[in-house]
């Protein structure tokens, strides 16, 4: 069984990884196929080494931060595709009409 400090650090590596990375889900896998063609982007990577993922559609994600599930999206490209405003956890979201 790996240390709590193995642990400790391979979490913290995730976060570097992935954190504030936009990415696309691996629609292969059955779990996913409700994600496909959407991007999101990686709010944090929890304690449970899960991605937690921002899909502008007002609720967060886990999915393992793994290139099996996820898969990395240039920014440049990605920005475009993404709406941060979509997302309904803003500090002050704008009302609805």
């Amino acid at each position: 069984m790996a240390s709590a400090e193995t642990l400790e650090a391979l979490n913290k590596a995730l976060k570097r990884e992935w954190t504030d990375q936009y990415v696309e889900v691996n629609a292969e896998r059955p779990e996913l196929k409700r994600f496909a063609g959407i991007v999101g982007r990686v709010v944090t990577v929890n304690c449970n080494n899960k991605a937690v993922i921002d899909f502008q559609d007002g609720g967060w994600y886990d999915i393992a931060a793994s290139e099996e599930c996820l898969r990395k999206l240039d920014p440049e490209v990605a920005k475009a595709k993404y709406d941060a405003k979509a997302n309904s956890a803003q500090p002050y979201p704008t009302k609805q009409g």
